[in-house]
């Protein structure tokens, strides 16, 4: 060795902000996708492998996407698509190529007219307002930054969409404050989970109660993974509550068009008016309603002139490639495709893969709650529990992935009553067979027959989600365990 000098340590120091990052504790979906990934089923190559219903992707209309994608529009190479572009999502002007002469116009204005039409906005939406991303997972990771600080928290109805605890909490050091929806069914309410404004008032005293800063109301619309509707009442219900509290509204509409029942589906920007519409944000992506999950194109819609302008210095960060911008403006163009071809081809096959999987389940004895959008169902599995535990669940979750079957347990999305799963529908017939048999094979066994009464006990503490998928404790009171109930839901 030359020179002088301490001799090199272990390895290289980190920040308190990296060190906090480093020791963040994957989620069970996260670890339940990479056993996926490592052995995934092929019916050719590997017919043993796990057959994954727990990650929620469309995978009915390739055929669709594939054809569209071998048009001529298609097919551009221009220069400029290589280039740095607009960070908020590329402009082009007339231009001509070897196919044919195409007017490009910005991706952020097809954007807008699309939100327009498909969302039903009361006013033209204007493309100034939109910042595109790759994906939005990083909408919600910038919006955490620039609309709190760490350690302030963000209100959102549990059971939800896990992901969301680590986006908000690896930037911007957020933590969650959970309203607990219940599937018993009160005097007050009409169905299970039943989110109500009495509900986010309670939550958010709560939080008042043990010093924690609620900035951010956060709601899933369609619900992920109860897969129901808010209906306009309930959504103008909402905002005035956060209206009140001035809080920020992030409205997470990603499967704004993965209706597939007679259900109205209405948008926040369809409303007439906004409580507070500087602090109202709107974000929707390509991932579930164009089945582009790979693609990672996420669109946040705000008013807010200095909101979007601290996003932006963030999204330089975040930018889609040029290329991307161009077939996805090509997809938004084709009105006479989206309306003719692709969404209703969509729609049918959704609805048909969702009743074969309710029907398939009904016949083994498992429930599902009633659901209008999403691609999954929530499945009641708790009378396969030997207690009513998520350790149960756990326990339940990893002998289906023994059994090469991965669906998501509701610990993964802070379900409040053990027992719970999400199971993916939007793949192919074949698969879903597969499941059920699997399902079956595990559930029918001696060791797994259904435990009598076992759904009527009280939920104990063990049956409260203990930390969000950071590994930050959740902040959830003891006493927000509701009563678990031996009831169906269909």
């Amino acid at each position: 060795m030359s020179g002088g000098g301490a001799p090199a340590g272990p390895g290289p120091a980190l920040s308190a902000r990296g060190a906090r990052i480093a020791a963040g504790v994957p989620g069970l979906l996260d670890g339940g996708f990479a056993l996926y990934v490592a052995d995934p089923f092929d019916r050719e190559r590997n017919p043993e492998g796990i057959v994954n219903l727990g990650t929620s992707e469309n995978r009915l209309c390739f055929d669709l996407i594939e054809e569209r994608l071998t048009r001529p529009d298609m097919d551009c190479l221009e220069p400029d698509l290589f280039q740095y572009p607009d960070t908020q999502g590329v402009r082009r002007n007339l231009q001509l190529t070897s196919l044919t002469l195409i007017l490009c116009f910005s991706f952020r204005e097809e954007i807008a007219k699309f939100l327009t039409d498909y969302a039903r906005a009361t006013k033209e939406l204007r493309p100034e307002h939109i910042t595109v991303m790759n994906g939005c997972c990083a909408v919600f990771a910038t919006l955490s930054t620039v609309l709190c600080d760490p350690g302030d928290g963000y209100l959102i109805p549990a059971p939800h969409y896990g992901g969301i605890n680590s986006k908000m909490w690896l930037y911007g050091g957020l933590q969650p404050v959970h309203v607990p929806l219940s599937s018993e069914v009160t005097n007050e309410e009409s169905h299970p989970f039943q989110l109500t404004a009495e509900k986010l008032e309670a939550a958010l005293q709560r939080a008042e109660k043990q010093g924690i800063r609620v900035r951010v109301l956060v709601l899933i619309n369609p619900n992920n993974p109860l897969g129901d509707i808010y209906p306009a009442q309930l959504l103008k219900e909402c905002l005035e509550f956060a209206h009140r509290h001035e809080l920020h509204v992030i409205m997470d509409e990603i499967y704004m068009l993965s209706v597939y029942d007679d259900t109205t589906f209405t948008s926040v920007l369809s409303l007439d008016s906004l409580p507070d519409p500087e602090r109202t944000h709107f974000m929707w992506g390509f991932s579930k309603d164009f089945g582009m999950s790979g693609i990672r194109v996420g669109v946040l819609y705000t008013r807010n002139h200095e909101v979007q302008k601290a996003v932006n210095q963030l999204a330089v960060f975040h930018s889609c490639p040029g290329p991307v911008q161009h077939v996805l403006t090509q997809f938004l163009k084709d009105r006479d495709w989206l309306d003719n071809v692709f969404f209703p081809t969509n729609k049918k096959r959704l609805k048909e893969a969702q009743n074969l999987l309710v029907d398939r389940l009904a016949d083994i004895g498992i429930p599902v709650l009633k659901s209008s959008g999403g691609l999954y169902v929530w499945a009641d599995f708790r009378k396969f529990l030997k207690s009513q535990t998520f350790e149960a669940e756990l326990e339940l979750w990893q002998k289906l992935l023994d059994k090469k079957l991965l669906i998501s347990p509701g610990k993964a999305f802070y379900c409040y009553e053990p027992g719970w799963f999400r199971l993916v529908f939007s793949d192919s017939v074949d698969k879903i067979y597969l499941c059920i048999e699997r399902l079956q094979q595990m559930l029918h066994t001696d060791d797994a027959k259904p435990v009598v009464n076992n759904a009527s006990s009280t939920a104990d503490s063990s049956c409260s989600p203990e930390e969000d998928s950071s590994g930050t404790p959740s902040n959830t009171p003891r006493d927000d365990a509701s009563q678990i109930k031996n009831i169906l839901v269909f």
